[in-house]
């Protein structure tokens, strides 16, 4: 099995990415979905969050604006938060991998993969990525996001052109859909050549 990191900086195009290499029929593991379902409504981390942050969590699940504004600034308790979320994320990714023992080429969605040292559990990396005047404009078109939070969540990520001169593969979103998906489909090609044989 080769087990293909994916990353990207908000706004590359990431999610539309690893639909795609889903639409091919590779398996995904979405780090973001699995923190969601763990941390949403009956989520199994509800307990455990709300005793170490007490008052962020409720019938919805996580308050994640509530819990954001109690750790933001805070590194002990990113750190306590982690903890928590961490160690369940990677039982998850388990159950993932047990499910898919049989699959040639797995994709682990990972938004922060350089951050959080994720790419010593991955055998290569595509990273997705786009112009910096399209990326800008596809974030501050969401709901709620200004140019302060985007610096700020651009400042805690690795940098587009770090992640691309670390990557086995570029998969660029600032084109039309259907170069990006043969951009997917040569990547997969490239990591399972023998599967159109």
């Amino acid at each position: 099995m080769i087990r293909l990191g994916l990353t990207g900086s908000i706004g590359m195009g990431k999610s539309t990415v690893a639909a795609m290499f889903r639409e091919s029929g590779v398996p995904v593991f979405d780090a973001d979905a699995a923190v969601h379902a763990l941390q949403g409504p009956g989520g199994r981390l509800l307990p455990a969050i709300e005793v170490a942050f007490p008052g962020t969590t409720g019938p919805a699940g996580v308050d994640r604006a509530r819990l954001g504004a109690t750790v933001f600034g805070d590194d002990s308790a990113i750190r306590r938060l982690e903890a928590i979320v961490h160690p369940a994320v990677a039982q998850e990714r388990a159950a993932f991998l047990a499910a898919h023992a049989d699959a040639p080429l797995v994709v682990f969605d990972i938004p922060l993969l350089f951050e959080t040292g994720g790419e010593r559990g991955v055998d290569r990396i595509a990273v997705v990525s786009a112009a910096a005047d399209v990326q800008r404009a596809r974030v501050l078109a969401r709901p709620g996001m200004t140019t302060e939070k985007f610096a700020a969540i651009l400042a805690r990520q690795t940098p587009d052109a770090t992640k691309r001169a670390r990557a086995d593969f570029v998969i660029p979103t600032d084109v039309p859909l259907a170069e990006t998906r043969d951009a997917v489909a040569r990547v997969i090609a490239c990591l399972l050549p023998n599967e159109g044989e």
